[in-house]
């Protein structure tokens, strides 16, 4: 093990923030420093080489937000662009417990629930055929978009790891 190096058993971690991950998958960038400083892409390499790791679902600040610049506190500051989803709410914050809150509901899953990215990928399998309900703000083209990366990530994830 290299200095510095995070050893990380589990994974404290938004619902939205594990599934962007996953509809990541073929985006090299996901497994770079980004310049805000979070973790997403320490927890992103965790999360495609140790399919034993146990996510724990957090609806606030969570692993990957905690060394970002924009947390204050355990409350993101930042905002989002809303030129394409103008009735979303221009806090990150708010976004992120919007869309969290929805995932939650769609899946059957609440703060604290534990999960390995297998089991919360079957999940996605199951209940994600149609999000139109999680992404309402979005038109519809940027839905099925992310629909079809979400569907290629489960499929990519599951392919590697449920064997």
């Amino acid at each position: 093990m290299g200095e510095g190096e995070i050893i990380m058993k589990e994974i404290h971690i938004k619902p939205h923030h594990f599934i962007d991950i996953i509809a990541s998958f073929d985006n090299k960038e996901i497994f770079l420093p980004h310049e805000y400083g979070h973790a997403q892409h320490i927890v992103a390499n965790k999360i495609f080489t140790e399919k034993e790791i146990v996510l724990i679902m957090e609806l606030g600040a969570d692993d990957i937000c905690k060394p970002c610049i924009h947390n204050v506190n355990g409350i993101c500051d930042d905002t989002i662009d809303t030129s394409f989803r103008p009735l979303a709410p221009k806090s990150k914050n708010e976004w992120n417990l919007l869309i969290d809150n929805r995932w939650c509901k769609k899946l059957n899953i609440k703060q604290g629930d534990r999960l390995t990215p297998v089991e919360f990928c079957y999940l996605l399998k199951e209940k994600s055929e149609d999000i139109s309900d999680i992404y309402r703000e979005f038109p519809m083209d940027r839905i099925m978009k992310k629909q079809e990366k979400i569907k290629k990530g489960v499929e990519y994830y599951l392919g590697l790891f449920s064997r």
